[in-house]
């Protein structure tokens, strides 16, 4: 979900590269420069992005459509 959001909502052109073995959380955080090393730190990175974006023009369409075809999977009746 995290890289759904556009990187220029923080402050940033592309999503940090996270060394193979690094938790890919607290590769993210650490490459925006916020703490990182407990779950509370890797919350509190979630809610820093979360922040920035405003609208769906925020997001990736290829995420946010993909995500739309989900709903439409699992809440179209059976016929």
């Amino acid at each position: 979900m995290w890289q759904a959001v556009r990187p220029e909502r923080v402050g940033l052109t592309t999503w940090p590269s996270v060394a193979l073995g690094t938790d890919w959380k607290a590769g993210i955080a650490a490459g925006l420069g916020l703490r990182h090393t407990t779950t509370e730190d890797i919350g509190l990175a979630w809610k820093h992005i979360l922040a920035r974006v405003r609208t769906y023009a925020d997001l990736d369409p290829a995420f946010s459509g993909r995500v739309e075809e989900l709903i439409d999977f699992v809440t179209v009746p059976p016929v």
